[in-house]
């Protein structure tokens, strides 16, 4: 029997994508998908967008977010929120909250990367000019476009090691008791987003997922980037131990020259519809008269 495939961690110009919503729908449509889920940084935005022309095309969407949170000594852990109400008002506010934050860092970082140019006798980029290329909130790799396109460095890991790295501003994270209870409250799942790039030591890892449980994590995206086969296998044998769901995602953002694709990520990592009917159950686990 053909397996179907999804695509469940997904990003657009609503966070630090540079296609648009309905761009990632068209290409999700183009290489035979069957569901996928928009997974913006801090922003449901496209979540609505996403959703209708998922409608138009056939294409599932299932309704998502990462979020940027910290635990204990991890500073920099996201989690996926997965199924829940796009229109909760609490969690839109939580949201335009965080996205005010980051926009305000954005521009601190732009006028940070501009003052280097200008030290180095150079022309600063334009930040409307920035804003131009994100088509909605700005990211560092919108910056680091800008300073491709200006012939300042001539790819994106050149752009971070000489101007986004020393010229960064400390981010803002949700804790991640926070984070759970936001996704809860408005009827979603929890789910640790990319586990080996949280941490590739596996007994830390094991402390880390059962200390989250306690919190209400739901799910682990055992399918991505960081992950082999073998990876991917143990991190499938994790989930199961805690009784918690299976997800994964290509974390496509659609960066020219990147291996990773609407529906493949690096190595070619797939993700079976399993995930999607694994959300579904989880979902109706938790609220059994919403579904």
């Amino acid at each position: 029997m053909k397996t179907e495939y999804v695509d469940l961690h997904l990003h657009s110009t609503c966070s630090d994508g540079y296609l648009s919503p309905e761009e990632v729908v068209a290409l999700a449509e183009e290489v035979g998908l069957l569901a996928i889920a928009l997974a913006d940084h801090d922003n449901i935005d496209g979540v609505s967008r996403a959703m209708q022309a998922g409608a138009a095309s056939g294409i599932e969407v299932v309704a998502a977010v990462e979020l940027s949170s910290q635990w204990l000594e991890y500073s920099d852990m996201h989690l996926l929120g997965y199924g829940f109400d796009y229109q909760d008002p609490y969690l839109i506010r939580a949201l335009v909250e965080f996205q005010e934050f980051r926009a305000t860092r954005n521009r601190q970082i732009v006028e940070l990367v501009n003052q280097k140019l200008i030290d180095e006798q150079r022309q600063p980029i334009d930040p409307d000019a920035v804003r131009q290329l994100a088509g909605g909130t700005i990211g560092r790799p919108h910056i680091a476009l800008a300073l491709r396109q200006a012939g300042y460095v001539s790819n994106n890991e050149e752009a971070f090691t000489r101007y986004l790295v020393p010229c960064n501003v400390p981010k803002h994270y949700f804790p991640a008791d926070e984070a759970v209870k936001l996704i809860h409250g408005s009827g979603g799942i929890v789910v640790l987003a990319h586990p080996p790039y949280v941490t590739r030591d596996r007994h830390r890892l094991e402390i880390l997922v059962a200390g989250l449980v306690e919190l209400g994590l739901d799910g682990i995206e055992a399918y991505n980037n960081g992950s082999g086969l073998e990876d991917t296998d143990w991190l499938v044998k994790l989930a199961r131990r805690h009784s918690l769901v299976v997800t994964g995602g290509s974390d496509f953002h659609g960066d020219s020259g990147s291996m990773i694709e609407v529906g493949k990520g690096v190595r070619g990592i797939r993700v079976p519809y399993s995930c999607v009917e694994e959300i579904r159950a989880a979902l109706l686990k938790r609220h059994p008269r919403a579904i």
